[in-house]
């Protein structure tokens, strides 16, 4: 436990922190999972849909430094590829 008052402050900050930023990643991972129900269920309207939305949380986590850049491409590179099979079929 902290023995300073800042080192409390800290703390607080980060437990406060923690809980912001799992939600931002935990949204991210949702989008994700409904783009990939969609495309298996064959549904390419939503599946488009998610895909926009999936692909603009993804790169706010790269903006928040919560995702490399490199990771956040290869993420919307599959999702990408996987709505465009559904499209070509």
């Amino acid at each position: 436990m902290p023995n300073t008052p800042s080192a409390k402050a800290e703390l607080k900050k980060g437990l406060k922190r923690r809980e912001r930023n799992r939600g931002h990643r935990s949204a991210m991972r949702t989008w994700i999972k409904k783009t990939l129900v969609a495309v298996e269920e064959n549904d390419l309207d939503s599946a488009e849909k998610h895909f926009r939305l999936a692909t603009k949380l993804i790169d706010k986590n790269v903006k928040w430094n919560q995702l490399h850049r490199n990771t956040a491409a290869r993420k919307k590179a599959s999702l990408a590829r996987a709505v465009n099979a559904l499209k070509t079929a």
